[in-house]
């Protein structure tokens, strides 16, 4: 299901016609260092991108979904110029409709287009800085070593700390935890 802690983020890039970037891939094939070195060639090379969040809270209101949505929304804003044509990962958006942008999304669509991987490695790398700083904001809870996933080690901390305010309450695994504790008490 994702992470369980912190914001859902979204990116957008555009890229100039038949440039290469070694090494570019999908976010989650790539070292942290190495998507560190990508990321900063990206911003350095695009003709435009776009970094996009959608908060905890927001995810708890809307759903994971239409949060990630929004952060696409977000995103799509702070491109300009605005793209001809958009290229995605998986998810449609409606606001491109709204908007009369054309646009396609693929299943894994990093391995069709270096924007789509670009924007990947951006959203990933963007979200893993706040979550670091969010490890310094709520120290305990080890953000800055496993970036709000569910690993046991985030279990560990929730089970001795309880959820915090960048935790997505209406998470089952959250939910449980919280549970617990309260039944403890």
């Amino acid at each position: 299901i994702g992470p369980w802690a912190g914001p859902v983020c979204a990116a957008m890039v555009v890229l100039p016609t038949n440039f290469k970037i070694p090494g570019l891939d999908d976010s989650k094939k790539l070292s942290r260092k190495k998507r560190q070195k990508l990321y900063k060639e990206i911003i350095e090379h695009a003709i435009t991108y776009g970094i996009g969040m959608a908060s905890p809270e927001e995810i708890d209101k809307i759903n994971i979904l239409e949060a990630t949505r929004l952060a696409f929304d977000r995103a799509l804003k702070q491109l300009n110029p605005e793209p001809d044509y958009i290229l995605l990962d998986c998810i449609k958006l409606p606001k491109l409709l709204e908007l009369g942008i054309p646009h396609q999304a693929f299943v894994k669509g990093e391995t069709i287009s270096a924007s789509v991987a670009a924007a990947s490695i951006l959203a990933k790398e963007s979200r893993d800085l706040l979550m670091e700083e969010m490890a310094l904001k709520y120290p305990g809870y080890g953000f800055e070593k496993h970036m709000g996933y569910g690993t046991k080690l985030h279990v560990d901390c929730l089970n001795k700390l309880g959820p915090c305010e960048i935790h997505r309450k209406s998470y089952a695994p959250i939910k449980a935890i919280n549970d617990n504790i309260i039944n403890r008490q």
